[in-house]
């Protein structure tokens, strides 16, 4: 018993000194402190997580919700809409279809950043393994991973997060990230290279070793003796520094380090990782010849972060599995804001998935995205049917129906509540086969290889404006009449051969055995076989094979009248080969803009109920005005605090308002400079002793500078050079 007291002396004596406030309410204090004269104190003991683990007893975790919320059994999840005349059914609907939706998508997700920076990873893995197996024969030199990141440092996270996962498995080295920000000196590098390395994997019991030592010794948390003494006891010797932004260390802290890395090297096996966004050449001529001498390595290049996050678009956002479109305005803000803001792909995640919350959690109407055959057991309510018939598709359904005199359709649609809601319910598959259109369609263009832009720019293109080769894609027509008869060729077989795999990225499946595809593959196979005929019959005659579109039909003729020099454009004279090719070339094209088209989704009927287009939430989560939540926190506290002496009925002043508030309402009457005497007078004016609050000086002094360091906390104010007793107004920007 002795020996177990020694140990929790040992361990507790550091938190000896610090004070610990409790808080009790203000009702029912009697009967808390006799609650706490009977209850016993509990007991002081080290404990570790191999005891807790075989001694405490499981506990069945409480049912708990994606989205963090503790959920009880016959409770919705989502709050009833329709002011709150919505099923708790149909709430609980909504919050099982966003449950069943987002984790299949976000499976997507991951899967494709796995495979983002495979190659890169496996690359650095085998670099590290072989590094550590010639450790003893490399000269004392530590090994140096290059990694070039590019300029879009926000992608760098998502790599070194992936590197710091793969290394650890695969060499079972500690591994250490490091960025510019928490190194301000060697100290504090060490002291974070040392708590991250020993806390990774390790058991209560160990961390103790760690700052004492199996032999009771201490060590200051920046001596790397105390890493050696855990890594000795947890039998390994090496450890991974990843330097994220290299370039933004200092250069004689980089120095220090692997000067100190070297000297270290036959007790602790170090090897480093630096992220260049440069060019290893730039980088190397920031270091010391000595401290260059003490490396030797291999440089490693990463898949940009475009190419990155057009995989995860494809896969999350256009792919087939995906339950909720994102519509096209708010797409395009999406990707401006990753282009402007240098956004990583983390971020783009997260404002996918806060679409899809948005869209379950706000829309009644998100119902219809339910399984198949649910709708049918649980009929809709009268509320959804006439919220469907207040949305703008509906009335522009109508309006088309009207103007095609199909008076009997536009009058049920308006009057039978059976026949909207089997209209509905058809909905289902026509949304289905637009979504397929669109993607094949999509898939076929981006197959022909002739598309000048992303495939994000054409999928936003295609929900906006729809896709119609005739007119929409000149220029793609343009580019296939002037190919030559083999492109053409290779272009009919990437065609076939996109219809008959689909495309993996986007969940897409060939469609070769179905009856729609039948007449495009036949057409195509005819065209080739027909084009290759042509081909083979001009190589036998020793003609060039062209058609009345390629630049060898356009002649320049020159012709002098009177002096003066005309310049006029002919056609050449075109074989019987070369009008049969022109031909096959006008009927790929004809083709072509028949099979690939698609309209615009704003133009389907109840496409709200699929499609989140809104701006507002996103642009009020995701791109973040502090200065006008603080101006208005600070002027209305009443709208955030909701308490009765924060409201001012007469709109003017009250003592009542917090100290901070009143501040800030005198701090917008003052001028640039604020003289604090005068502040503090017109404040004492409005909460002294004659006022409500009656405050006594020394209270209200303390509050006032409590205020005014808050102010200058949200950077209001700032100390001015000037004068010295006033303070200078901040302009947010």
């Amino acid at each position: 018993m002795a020996e177990v007291d020694d140990t929790n002396t040992l361990l507790f004596q550091e938190d000896d000194h610090r004070t610990a406030y409790i808080f009790t309410p203000t009702y029912g204090v009697e009967q808390t402190a006799a609650q706490n004269q009977n209850a016993r104190p509990a007991k002081r003991r080290r404990t570790s997580k191999k005891g807790a683990n075989a001694s405490a007893p499981e506990l069945e975790p409480e049912p708990q919700s994606e989205l963090g919320a503790p959920r009880s059994a016959g409770e919705a999840d989502f709050p009833p809409l329709f002011n709150g005349a919505e099923s708790l059914h149909a709430a609980g609907l909504r919050r099982t279809t966003f449950e069943t939706a987002w984790p299949v998508l976000n499976g997507r997700i991951q899967n494709v950043l796995r495979r983002a920076n495979r190659e890169t990873l496996d690359e650095v893995a085998l670099f590290m393994r072989e590094a550590g197996a010639e450790a003893e024969t490399a000269g004392g030199k530590i090994p140096a991973g290059f990694i070039i990141t590019g300029p879009n440092i926000a992608s760098q996270d998502l790599l070194f997060e992936q590197l710091a996962e793969g290394l650890s498995e695969a060499t079972g080295a500690k591994v250490v990230r490091l960025r510019s920000a928490g190194a301000p000196n060697l100290k504090a590098v060490l002291k974070k290279i040392i708590r991250d390395a020993t806390s990774r994997g390790a058991d209560g019991g160990d961390d103790a070793e760690v700052s004492v030592g199996s032999d009771g010794r201490k060590y200051l948390n920046y001596d790397l003796e105390a890493l050696h003494v855990f890594l000795t006891a947890q039998d390994s010797r090496r450890v991974i520094v990843a330097f994220e932004d290299s370039e933004a260390f200092d250069s004689g802290l980089l120095a220090d380090l692997i000067a100190l890395f070297h000297s270290w090297h036959d007790r602790i096996h170090f090897s480093v990782l630096f992220g260049v966004a440069t060019s290893v050449d730039l980088f190397q001529q920031r270091l010391l010849k000595a401290t260059a001498q003490q490396l030797y390595g291999a440089q490693f290049d990463v898949v940009q972060a475009d190419s990155v996050l057009e995989s995860v678009f494809m896969g999350a956002v256009a792919g087939s599995r995906a339950a909720l479109r994102l519509g096209p305005s708010l797409l395009q803000s999406l990707l401006e804001r990753q282009k402007d803001q240098v956004a990583g792909v983390h971020n783009f995640i997260s404002s996918l998935k806060y679409a899809y919350m948005c869209h379950f959690y706000a829309n009644p109407l998100s119902v219809l995205l339910a399984e198949e055959g649910v709708l049918a057991i649980e009929p809709l309510q009268p509320e959804h049917l006439e919220a469907v018939r207040t949305l703008d598709s509906f009335k522009q359904h109508v309006e088309a129906a009207v103007d095609a005199r199909q008076l009997a359709h536009a009058q049920s649609l308006l009057e039978n509540d059976e026949y909207l809601v089997a209209q509905v319910l058809e909905q289902t598959q026509k949304r289905k086969d637009y979504l397929s259109q669109l993607l094949r369609s999509l898939h076929l263009i981006s197959a022909t290889g002739l598309h000048p832009g992303r495939f994000t720019d054409l999928y936003v293109s295609a929900l906006a404006d729809g896709i119609d080769l005739s007119s929409d894609v000149p220029p793609m027509l343009d580019s296939i009449r002037r190919l030559n008869p083999s492109q053409i060729i290779d272009l009919v077989h990437r065609l076939l051969t996109a219809i008959s795999k689909g495309n993996p990225d986007l969940d897409l499946e060939g469609w070769e055995d179905q009856e729609e595809s039948e007449e495009l593959r036949s057409c195509l196979t005819d065209l080739s076989d027909e084009v290759q005929a042509l081909l083979d019959q001009s190589k036998l005659s020793g003609k060039s094979l062209k058609s009345k579109y390629s630049s060898q039909s356009k002649i320049l003729r020159t012709t002098v009248v009177a002096q003066k020099v005309q310049l006029s454009h002919d056609t050449a004279t075109l074989t019987e080969a070369d009008k049969a090719f022109s031909k096959a070339v006008d009927n790929l094209t004809e083709l072509l803009s028949r099979f690939i088209h698609c309209e615009p989704v704003g133009g389907l009927l109840l496409h709200e109920a699929w499609v989140y287009d809104s701006k507002s939430p996103y642009r009020d989560v995701f791109v973040p005005r502090p200065a006008t939540t603080f101006a208005r926190a600070l002027s209305r506290p009443h709208d955030y605090l909701g308490c009765a002496c924060c409201s001012k009925p007469d709109g003017g002043l009250v003592p009542t308002f917090p100290t901070t508030s009143i501040l800030y309402h005198l701090y917008l009457e003052a001028g640039a400079l604020l003289n604090v005497a005068d502040l503090w007078s017109a404040y004492y004016t409005l909460v002294g002793e004659e006022s409500e609050l009656a405050l006594d000086e020394r209270t209200a002094l303390v509050r006032f500078y409590q205020g005014l360091a808050e102010l200058k906390l949200m950077g209001f104010v700032k100390p001015s050079k000037k004068k010295a007793d006033h303070v200078a107004k901040l302009k947010w920007l």
